[in-house]
């Protein structure tokens, strides 16, 4: 079926469904493709036309990956779907930045959102108890900068983790890793208060590291740069290096089940072990800063 519109100007409809108009181009062959016929790649989206004939071109090392993580394309396209969980969470994380930087309002959000030590302990602090703090300080940051950076990785990180990992866990790895954080924070550091998501997201290129490597890829430069980013925590001033670090580990554990659970079947273990390692982080929270505070 075909309309006048496409009969006279054929460049603005889809190749494989000339009734749908569409403005969305392949990135390797250039045609018009609707979004029923886009398939999310590294950068922009392929047709299916493409798609095929990229699987039919991979290497045996690639289709090896593959099929050890689960998959049966690329490993950019594993899972599918746009990263509708990062798009939310830059959304959500943005809007509080912005409103942070609005004189009067943003202070008050801040010290409502941040997270410090104290909070978790009021029998021997000033301070009410608020455990929440350990995740909204995720989505607080300190400067416009600050808020900038961490969502460009965020959208840099989201758009190959998702995909590959799948909103929920990918959701779940974000938030294990901001906590994470925020516990090591608590540990090493349990008068400072801190802001920002810069923990989830050491957690997400830690994770990032692991899953590469789990697939046979190359990660010398991902681990180059997650070294450099982590090193600059020591010589600029206010970096909760804290942060950095717990995100880190806790990303790279959480990554770590996820490649050793990927199977159906396997379903019921990766939700215990996360489980556990989320139980594991508040018995460690709960007992290690107040010998600190106390010493």
């Amino acid at each position: 079926m075909t309309t006048p519109e496409f009969t006279s100007n054929r460049d603005n409809f889809c190749y494989r469904h000339p009734d749908r108009q569409s403005f969305v181009l392949c990135q390797r062959c250039l045609r018009t493709i609707c979004p029923e016929c886009q398939t999310q790649a590294p950068v922009g989206v392929i047709c299916p036309e493409c798609m095929n004939a990229e699987r039919k071109n991979r290497t045996p090392a690639q289709k090896k990956a593959a099929r050890r993580w689960g998959g049966g394309s690329t490993m950019a396209v594993a899972r599918g779907g746009k990263p509708v969980v990062t798009y939310a969470l830059l959304a959500v994380t943005s809007f509080i930045g912005l409103v942070q930087l609005i004189p009067g309002i943003g202070q008050e959000i801040t010290r409502q959102l941040l997270f410090a030590a104290p909070y978790l302990y009021p029998s021997i602090s000033p301070y009410p108890f608020e455990p929440w703090r350990l995740l909204t300080a995720m989505f607080v940051h300190g400067s416009f900068i600050h808020l900038a950076l961490n969502m460009l990785a965020l959208w840099m990180l989201g758009q190959s983790l998702e995909p590959m990992l799948g909103r929920a866990r990918f959701l779940a790895i974000y938030l294990i890793s901001g906590f994470g954080g925020s516990v090591m924070v608590a540990c090493l550091a349990p008068t400072t208060a801190t802001v920002g998501a810069s923990g989830a997201i050491f957690g997400l290129m830690a994770a990032l590291l692991i899953i590469g490597r789990h697939i046979g890829a190359n990660v010398t430069g991902l681990l180059v740069i997650l070294g450099i980013n982590f090193a600059l925590g020591f010589f600029i001033g206010n970096i909760a290096w804290q942060a950095h670090l717990g995100g880190a580990i806790v990303g790279a554990i959480v990554a770590f089940i996820y490649t050793r659970t990927k199977r159906r079947e396997q379903r019921g273990w990766q939700i215990a072990l996360l489980a556990l390692v989320v139980v594991l982080l508040i018995v460690v929270v709960a007992f290690v800063p107040p010998a600190i505070l106390l010493s």
